[in-house]
C-alpha cells in the first residue's frame, strides 16, 4: 500500500479502484490530500473556502456506504477541489469577488453530478477576480503562485485549480473556458485541461446564483476537466457531460466510444503560431520538435491553418466577449453599436462563416497542434500590463489570441504537457478538433504519448 503522501499522486480513477477494493479508507485518502494541503497551499495559495469537517462528514458517510456495499459511483470516496465558480452545497461561493461572495445552498449541475459519482468536494480552488484574467488573484482571497516558480503566475483564470492538480492537492478539477481559462492555467502549469464543445457541459449553478439576473454568458464559454492524467479527464469528462434539463442549450450529443487510432493514418496540422501573433521562441521550437516527432511516427504532418479573415477573427475575439459578459452591465455606454441586438446577430452571423470554415479545414484534417500560449509562465505583473516574450515586448492580451480563436468556433481543444523549456517552466500545446470529438482528442493524445511523440504529465519540484 503507498505511503499517506503518495495517494496524492495516484490519478483519481485508480484511488477509487483501490478503495472499491479496500486498500485504502476514505478517510485515509482524505486525511492524505488534507495533510498536503496544510503543507503547500500556504505557498501556493490555490485552496480557498477549505471546510474540513464538512469534508470528513462527507468522508465517514461515504466510508460508511462502502461498507455497505453500496458504491455511489466511478469517484466514490475521491476528495477534490472545484473552481471557485460552480456552486456547491455548503461551502462559501465568491468568483472571486465580494459582490457574489455567499455560501451556496444548492449543487450546481457539476457539483450535482460529481457528488453523484461519489466524489468529495472539499474546498474550492483560487481564481481570478469575476473569472476575468489571465492571473488568478483577487480581492478575496489574493494570489495564486505557480509551483514551477513562485514569482510566476499559474495563469487565470483557473488558476487556483491548476496548481492544485498539479501539486496534488486535488487529483482532478473542472475549469471553465471563455478565453482560455483551463488552456493557459494547464499550460502554464503542466498538466492537462479539456476545452470541451460549446454547450457539452451545462453551465447551471456556475457564475452567480441561480436565483441572480438572467445568464448573459450563453455563447463562447464552457466547462471541462482538468488532470494529471488522460484516463481522468475522461472519466470526469462522462460524468459531467450532457443535458441536465435546465441548461436549454445543451444538446442530447453522446460522447461516443473510445475511437480507436492509427498514428499510420492520421493526419496531423500544426501552427507554430497564429497569423499575427508573436511568440517565444522555446514554444516555436517545441511545436515544431513535436510535429517532427509526429511525422516520424508516421502521421502523416503538414504545416496549415484554415483559409479564413484572420483580422476579422481577431476583431471578433476582441469584441464578443466583452459584448456578452456585459450586457447587464449598467454602466455600459446606450450609444455603444455592440450593445444593440443587430450588432449581436451580425456578429453570430460572422461567428457562423468562422465555424463553417473551421469544418471545412477538419474534413481533410484530423487534428491541429497549436501552442497554448505565446509564452511558458509570465511573472506576476498588474493585469493589462506589457509582458516579454523572446525579447520583444507584447500585448498582455495578445497572447490570448492562440486561444480565444478557438473559442469562437466553439470548438474542443485538448492542452496536453510537452516538456519544459530551458528554464524548466512547463510548455503546452494544444490538440484542436472538430466539434464534438473529444473523445477522439483523448484518444489521439494516447497514441502520440505512447509512440514517445509527447512526454506526458511530470510534477513540479517539491518542498
Amino acid at each position: 500500500m503507498p505511503a499517506p503522501d503518495d495517494l496524492c499522486d495516484l490519478p483519481a480513477h485508480l484511488l477509487a479502484k483501490r478503495l472499491r477494493e479496500r486498500e485504502v479508507t476514505v478517510g485515509e485518502v482524505l486525511e492524505a490530500h488534507l495533510a498536503r494541503i496544510e503543507r503547500r497551499n500556504p505557498a501556493l495559495n490555490a485552496v480557498v473556502s477549505l471546510d474540513v469537517e464538512r469534508a470528513r462528514k462527507l468522508a465517514r458517510k461515504s466510508q460508511a456506504a462502502l461498507d455497505r456495499g453500496a458504491v455511489m459511483g466511478p469517484l466514490h470516496g475521491v476528495p477534490m477541489t472545484l473552481k471557485d465558480g460552480h456552486d456547491v452545497a455548503g461551502l462559501r461561493t465568491t468568483v472571486g469577488t465580494a459582490d457574489l461572495d455567499r455560501l451556496a445552498t444548492t449543487d450546481g449541475a457539476v457539483a450535482a453530478r460529481l457528488a453523484r459519482a461519489g466524489a468529495i468536494v472539499t474546498a474550492h480552488s483560487n481564481v481570478a477576480a469575476w473569472l476575468a484574467d489571465f492571473q488568478s488573484e483577487n480581492p478575496v482571497f489574493g494570489r495564486t503562485r505557480n509551483p514551477w516558480d513562485e514569482t510566476r503566475t499559474p495563469g487565470g483564470s483557473s488558476g487556483g485549480a491548476a496548481t492544485a492538480v498539479a501539486t496534488g492537492l486535488s487529483p482532478i478539477e473542472v475549469g471553465s473556458d471563455m478565453t482560455g481559462s483551463i488552456r493557459l492555467p494547464a499550460h502554464f502549469t503542466g498538466i492537462y485541461g479539456l476545452k470541451t464543445t460549446e454547450h457539452r457541459v451545462p453551465l447551471t449553478g456556475f457564475y452567480g446564483p441561480s436565483d441572480g439576473p438572467p445568464r448573459p454568458v450563453r455563447i463562447l464559454s464552457c466547462l471541462g476537466p482538468m488532470a494529471r492524467d488522460l484516463d481522468d479527464l475522461e472519466l470526469v469528462l462522462k460524468i459531467i457531460s450532457g443535458p441536465d434539463d435546465r441548461d436549454g442549450d445543451v444538446p442530447p450529443v453522446p460522447l461516443g466510444a473510445k475511437p480507436r487510432v492509427r498514428l499510420a493514418r492520421l493526419r496531423l496540422a500544426f501552427a507554430p503560431t497564429l497569423p499575427g501573433v508573436t511568440i517565444a521562441s522555446s514554444i516555436r521550437e517545441r511545436l515544431e520538435q513535436v510535429a517532427a516527432r509526429a511525422s516520424a511516427a508516421g502521421c502523416h504532418v503538414e504545416q496549415r491553418l484554415p483559409d479564413l479573415d484572420w483580422e476579422a477573427v481577431y476583431e471578433l475575439v476582441r469584441d464578443l466577449p466583452s459584448v456578452v459578459t456585459a450586457v447587464f452591465e449598467p454602466r455600459v455606454e446606450e450609444h455603444d453599436a455592440r450593445q444593440s441586438l443587430a450588432w449581436y446577430m451580425a456578429a453570430l452571423g460572422r461567428r457562423d462563416g468562422f465555424i463553417t470554415g473551421w469544418q471545412a479545414f477538419f474534413e481533410k484534417v484530423d487534428v491541429l497542434l497549436l501552442p497554448s500560449a505565446a509564452t511558458p509562465a509570465f511573472p506576476h505583473c498588474r493585469p493589462g500590463a506589457s509582458i516579454e516574450v523572446g525579447g520583444e515586448t507584447i500585448g498582455y492580451w495578445e497572447s490570448g489570441r492562440l486561444l480565444t480563436a478557438i473559442n469562437v468556433p466553439a470548438l474542443p481543444a485538448l492542452a496536453v504537457p510537452a516538456g519544459l523549456d530551458a528554464n524548466g517552466l512547463p510548455i503546452g500545446i494544444q490538440l484542436v478538433g472538430p466539434l464534438w470529438s473529444e473523445m477522439r482528442l483523448l484518444a489521439i493524445a494516447r497514441e502520440l504519448e505512447r509512440a514517445g511523440v509527447l512526454p506526458g504529465f511530470q510534477p513540479p519540484p517539491g518542498e
